[in-house]
C-alpha cells in the first residue's frame, strides 16, 4: 500500500517562481543572487504557513547550484541540486532551535562553520524557530553571525521577531513575509485539485481560503480533510459542514427579515443557528462581516475588497441594492455593541435577539435616540362662521425656560371668541440634556398663578434664582442626611453604609462635601443625585450642591512581632509602660 503524502509536502514549492503570494521577497532574493549581493545572514519572519522555511531551502539550494539558469533558478541536475533533493547535501544544514536551544548546541554549530564546503560555494545553515534560543545561546552566536567566513551563510526563520534580541536583528537582512491573499490560496487549491483529479467548486475553495487566515499550509491541510470527507467531490455544502462554518445563506435570510421588519423570522433564524451548534459570538462576528460586505458593494471602487466567490458576489450585489447606506451603518454600530458586550453578558441569547430587534426598528426609531422631543403648545382659537380669527402666537420652548401667557389674557380671549381654545401639539428638536413635559391640553379657567409655579417647579423650568434657599445649619443637615441614608439600608446597603461612615461638611454657598473611600460609590451619580434632591426638598434649599471627596481607606495595622504587640498594648493602656518603668523591667524582644 502506497504511503499517502499530505499536500503541504507533496506540493511544496521547489523554485522561487512556484512560491505563492510572496512575489516581492522572491524577486529581491533572485536579484541578490544575480548581482552577487548576498548578505551574510538573513532573517525570515512572518505568520505560520506563509513560506519562510520553504524560501530558505530554495535560497540555499539555488546559491549552491553549479549551473544556475538565466532566471536565477536552480538547474535540478547538478551534483549539489541532486544531493539536496535527496536530503543528502553536506553543505546545507537545517537546525531546529526549539529542540537545540542551549549554548552547547550553538558551540557545536560554530565548530562546524570553521570547516569549508567540499562541494559547492557555500555552507548554508538554516535555523528554524530561532526565537526559541536562550539568551546565552544568542550571545554565543553573536560573534560568528557578525563575522562569519566568506563561504558561510545563515538563514534564520521565526514567527515571533519581537523575541529576538536587537544585537541579532542588527546583524541580519530582514524579510517580512505577509499573509497570503484569499484569491492566491484559492487559485493554488484549484491547481492542486486539477492535478489530483478532484472536482471542486470555486465557492468551496474560497471558504477554505478564508478559514485558513492567510496560511497556505493550513489551507492545504483543510483541503486534504475535505477530500477525505467528500470522496473527491468538494462542494460548498460539504465544506461548511465539515469546517463548521456558518452558511452565507443565514446572513442573507436574516438581513431580508430585518429589512422586512419581521422580528419573528429573525428569532426563528437565531434559534436555528443555535440548534445547529454554532457559537453566538461566531454569528455576531459573521453578521458584522456580512454588513461590511454589503457596504463595500455600494461603491464600485471598493468592490475589490470583497473576497468571496463569484456566486456569492452576485448575491451580495443584489442584496446591497435593497439596503440603504444609513441603515447599514446603524446596523453595524448595533452589531459592534453586541460584540463588545457579549463576553460580559449573563444572557447571551437575549443580547443577540435584542440586537436584531433594534436593527428591525432602525427605520422607525433611531438607534441612538436618547431624548424625547418636547411638545410645543400653541393656542388656536376656533373660528366663527364666515369669520377668520388669527391664532395666538405660538409659545417657543428655549432650553429650560417656558414663558406661559397670563391667565387674564386667556380669559379675555375666551370671552371674545365665546368658545374654548383648541390645543395643538407640535414636536420640535431639542438637546438630550432637557426632557420637557407639558400637558397636551389644559383648562383655561383653572389656569392660575399658583398652578403655573407648581408645574414649572416640578418640570425643572423655574429660573434657579427664584427657587427657595432657606438657610440651615450643620446639625439640621446631619439629621436629614442620617435619616435618609438609614431608610436606604434595606434597598441600597452598600451605598448607605459607605456614606454613613463619614459626616457631611457644610461649606460656603450651600456646598456640601462628604468624604468617601469607595471610588465606585463616588461615581454612582444617580443615587447621589437622588440624595441631593432629597436634601433640597427637606431643607427647602434648592442651591445645595453635593461634592464627593475620595479619601484613602485607612488600613488597620496588625501587630505581628512581640515588640509591636507590647507597643500596641502600651498605646491603649499607658499604665503598662509606667509599671515597666517603676519595676525597672527589661523585655526581651
Amino acid at each position: 500500500m502506497e504511503n499517502f503524502v499530505v499536500s503541504a509536502r507533496k506540493y511544496r514549492p521547489i523554485t522561487f517562481d512556484t512560491v505563492v503570494g510572496q512575489k516581492s521577497i522572491t524577486s529581491t532574493l533572485k536579484n541578490a543572487i544575480k548581482n552577487n549581493h548576498l548578505a551574510q545572514a538573513f532573517l525570515f519572519c512572518g505568520p505560520r504557513g506563509v513560506g519562510k522555511t520553504t524560501c530558505a531551502r530554495i535560497l540555499a539550494k539555488t546559491i549552491n547550484c553549479q549551473n544556475i539558469k538565466d532566471n536565477m533558478e536552480a538547474c535540478d541536475e547538478c551534483e549539489s541540486c541532486t544531493s539536496f533533493n535527496n536530503s543528502a547535501s553536506f553543505n546545507i544544514h537545517e537546525l531546529d532551535a526549539a529542540s537545540n536551544n542551549s549554548v552547547e548546541d550553538i558551540r557545536n554549530l560554530v565548530e562546524q562553520v570553521r570547516i569549508p564546503p567540499q562541494v559547492g560555494k557555500y555552507k548554508v545553515y538554516i535555523i528554524d524557530e530561532v526565537h526559541m534560543l536562550s539568551s546565552a545561546a544568542f550571545n554565543a552566536f553573536l560573534k560568528t553571525l557578525e563575522e562569519p567566513p566568506a563561504y558561510a551563510k545563515f538563514i534564520l526563520a521565526t514567527t515571533e521577531k519581537h523575541k529576538i534580541i536587537p544585537t541579532i536583528l542588527s546583524r541580519c537582512q530582514i524579510f517580512d513575509f505577509k499573509r497570503i491573499g484569499i484569491d492566491d490560496i484559492a487559485k493554488h487549491l484549484q491547481f492542486i485539485a486539477e492535478n489530483e483529479n478532484v472536482k471542486a467548486e470555486q465557492d468551496a475553495l474560497h471558504i477554505i481560503a478564508q478559514k485558513a487566515d492567510g496560511a497556505l499550509r493550513d489551507a492545504l491541510s483543510m483541503f486534504d480533510q475535505i477530500v477525505s470527507f467528500s470522496g473527491g467531490d468538494i462542494n460548498y455544502k460539504n465544506v461548511i459542514e465539515n469546517l463548521n462554518v456558518l452558511d452565507y445563506d443565514y446572513y442573507f435570510r436574516i438581513i431580508d427579515a430585518i429589512l422586512a421588519k419581521d422580528i419573528t423570522q429573525c428569532l426563528l433564524i437565531i434559534n436555528e443557528i443555535i440548534d445547529n451548534g454554532f457559537d453566538g459570538q461566531h454569528f455576531i462576528i459573521g453578521l458584522g462581516e456580512h454588513l461590511r460586505n454589503l457596504l463595500v458593494c455600494k461603491n464600485e471602487a471598493t468592490l475589490k475588497l470583497l473576497e468571496v466567490g463569484e456566486n456569492i458576489r452576485e448575491k451580495y450585489g443584489q442584496q446591497s441594492q435593497t439596503c440603504d447606506s444609513k441603515f447599514l451603518l446603524e446596523a453595524l454600530e448595533i452589531n459592534n455593541r453586541c460584540d463588545v458586550s457579549y463576553k460580559i453578558s449573563n444572557n447571551k441569547r437575549l443580547l443577540m435577539e435584542l440586537g436584531l430587534m433594534q436593527m428591525c426598528s432602525i427605520g422607525d426609531t433611531p438607534a441612538n435616540q436618547t431624548a424625547t422631543k418636547p411638545i410645543q403648545v400653541k393656542v388656536v382659537p376656533k373660528p366663527e362662521a364666515k369669520k377668520e380669527v388669527a391664532p395666538t402666537p405660538k409659545q417657543e420652548i428655549k432650553e429650560e425656560t417656558v414663558e406661559a401667557p397670563k391667565p387674564q389674557s386667556y380669559e379675555k380671549k375666551a370671552e371674545e371668541i365665546k368658545s374654548p381654545p383648541v390645543v395643538e401639539e407640535a414636536k420640535e428638536e431639542t438637546t438630550s440634556a432637557a426632557k420637557t413635559k407639558i400637558p397636551s391640553s389644559f383648562s383655561i379657567k383653572d389656569f392660575n398663578k399658583k398652578e403655573e409655579e407648581k408645574t414649572e417647579a416640578q418640570n425643572g423650568l423655574t429660573d434657579p434664582a427664584d427657587l427657595p434657599a432657606t438657610d440651615f445649619d450643620q446639625e439640621k443637615l446631619d439629621g436629614v442626611w442620617t435619616t435618609y441614608l438609614d431608610s436606604l439600608k434595606s434597598s441600597l446597603p452598600g451605598f448607605s453604609s459607605a456614606l454613613l461612615k463619614y459626616k457631611p461638611l457644610l461649606k460656603d454657598d450651600f456646598l456640601v462635601e462628604f468624604n468617601i473611600d469607595n471610588k465606585i460609590i463616588a461615581s454612582d451619580h444617580i443615587n447621589i443625585a437622588d440624595l441631593q434632591g432629597h436634601l433640597k426638598e427637606e431643607l427647602n434649599n434648592y442651591k445645595i450642591v453635593l461634592k464627593p471627596v475620595v479619601v484613602k481607606k485607612q488600613e488597620q495595622q496588625t501587630a505581628y512581632t512581640d515588640k509591636e504587640k507590647f507597643e500596641k498594648m502600651a498605646e491603649k493602656n499607658p499604665d503598662i509602660l509606667n509599671l515597666k518603668n517603676k519595676l525597672d523591667l527589661e523585655i526581651d524582644f
